[in-house]
């Protein structure tokens, strides 16, 4: 499949009935993996234009937000705020 056609399943899937219907998930998972899941998000939501992956691409900004917004609500209840920041900047200083 060509990266056309699936931009365009994964926008028809973003726009069907209940998809923007809140649900409530109880995730119980470990500070490394809060950690990684924010390091993961962080790197998908930098990539620019072409380099950003296929279904990110076609996201509206205001949902990318949102997923950026979980990603630090998840970093802040571990207590990984200050942590996180200081790994980011070792890994721009590369």
């Amino acid at each position: 499949m060509t990266a056309n056609v699936v931009a365009q399943v994964f926008d028809t899937i973003l726009s069907t009935p209940g998809m923007n219907d809140v649900v409530k998930i109880d995730l119980k998972i470990s500070r490394k993996d809060v950690l990684l899941l924010n390091a993961i998000i962080e790197k998908g939501l930098s990539d620019k234009g072409d380099d950003k992956i296929g279904i990110l691409a076609n996201v509206p900004a205001d949902d990318l937000q949102k997923l950026k917004s979980l990603a630090d609500e998840a970093l802040q209840k571990a207590g990984l705020v200050e942590l996180s920041q200081r790994l980011s900047e070792l890994d721009s200083a590369k």
